[in-house]
């Protein structure tokens, strides 16, 4: 697999702006579902930028995941939590007396979704639920921000961007839950302001980028059918998706945290994807892989598979003007560098070196 990273610094942006390490440094934040793989990719940047993190969610899903590969490098104050228990998440909220609260847990899988319904809507609406309550009447909190998805919009096949007030919708659980969650959140926000931190909402998805083993996502299933020589079974090969890397994701959620704790006048909901050009369908994603691994995949379709939107793009215009943040990744270069961490794990490098050395590289205009 002849997968290098040179390319990689040619091809990134460097004309958003990056978080303020000066606003991080020290500061107490209360991230849950760290142990996934944004959250991972999260507590890391945070590290690097100063701030004191505790970490709340469920025990990594295995030995490959980006969590247990960095270990204690992120600095993490590491507690294992499930979001459907209230008690335990108020608990958590009292004593890491954060001054930040990011909410990224989530059951995040569509198929799973279909599989337990009520568990997608417990974790994901309840869950959210759960954080607001904990949240209110705690002093010191002065913002949290509460990750959705890009697959909350109601969305009727038409092909349009979608913009932060489109109706939201999601016929699939999951996308439903998320959407559930939105409605929970808009209520609290008008319910309980006088008891809550300033609440912003971040839509992103179609995340990729080293450290995701998750099952039933592509970038993971590319790499597992590469390594085992086995037919990559794909749902809906022609369908579009908003796909970015995650450290573009993770630097538009910092910075709309900043910009929340900074300004009076900070929108309450923001897009976060890819530039119209840059959108990837599933084949050709597939095809850039291949490119950059230096082979070609047997393919096939998974039987039965439900049904999905067959185009899913975000608008993130506001997010562009309101923060300054641009995709640092375009569309070859978050190709490239995830198949090139992916390459370096097949190869037995030590990837917790090489991840920080991707975040310092992100978090820096050099």
């Amino acid at each position: 697999m002849a997968v290098t990273s040179q390319a990689i610094n040619k091809t990134i942006n460097k004309t958003g702006r990056l978080p303020d390490p000066a606003f991080w440094q020290g500061r107490r934040v209360l991230l849950t579902g760290h142990t996934g793989f944004k959250g991972a990719w999260m507590s890391l940047l945070l590290h690097r930028l100063g701030a004191k993190v505790t970490g709340l969610a469920l025990p990594p899903r295995d030995e490959t995941s980006l969590f247990t590969i960095l270990g204690d490098r992120t600095g993490t104050e590491h507690h294992i939590a499930d979001l459907r228990d209230a008690a335990a998440i108020a608990h958590a909220v009292r004593t890491a007396r954060p001054s930040i609260v990011l909410h990224l847990a989530a059951q995040a899988l569509v198929p799973a979704g279909y599989d337990d319904p009520a568990g997608t809507f417990a974790i994901n609406c309840d869950g959210t639920i759960n954080v607001l309550q904990a949240m209110r009447g705690v002093a010191g909190i002065e913002a949290a921000l509460l990750v959705t998805t890009d697959k909350v919009y109601r969305n009727r096949n038409d092909g349009r961007r979608f913009a932060e007030d489109d109706p939201l919708g999601g016929e699939d659980p999951y996308s439903a839950s998320k959407a559930a969650a939105e409605i929970a959140i808009a209520s609290w926000r008008a319910s309980y302001a006088r008891d809550l931190p300033r609440l912003v909402v971040a839509r992103a998805g179609n995340v990729i980028g080293g450290g995701d083993f998750a099952p039933s996502r592509l970038v993971p299933d590319i790499v597992r059918a590469v390594a085992r020589g086995e037919t990559l079974l794909l749902r809906h090969p022609g369908a579009t998706r908003p796909w970015q890397h995650v450290l573009d994701v993770a630097i538009g959620y910092l910075l709309q945290v900043e910009h929340a704790v900074a300004s009076s006048d900070f929108p309450q909901v923001l897009n976060f994807g890819p530039i119209e050009k840059d959108e990837i369908s599933v084949r050709d994603l597939v095809l850039g892989f291949e490119r950059a691994f230096g082979l070609t995949l047997t393919q096939g379709l998974v039987g039965n598979a439900k049904p999905e939107a067959s185009r899913l793009a975000l608008d993130p215009t506001l997010a562009c003007t309101t923060l300054g943040w641009a995709s640092r990744f375009d569309r070859k270069a978050t190709i490239e560098a995830t198949a090139a961490w992916y390459a370096a794990w097949t190869r037995g490098e030590d990837m917790a070196a090489r991840t920080i050395a991707e975040a310092e590289h992100a978090l820096s205009y050099h």
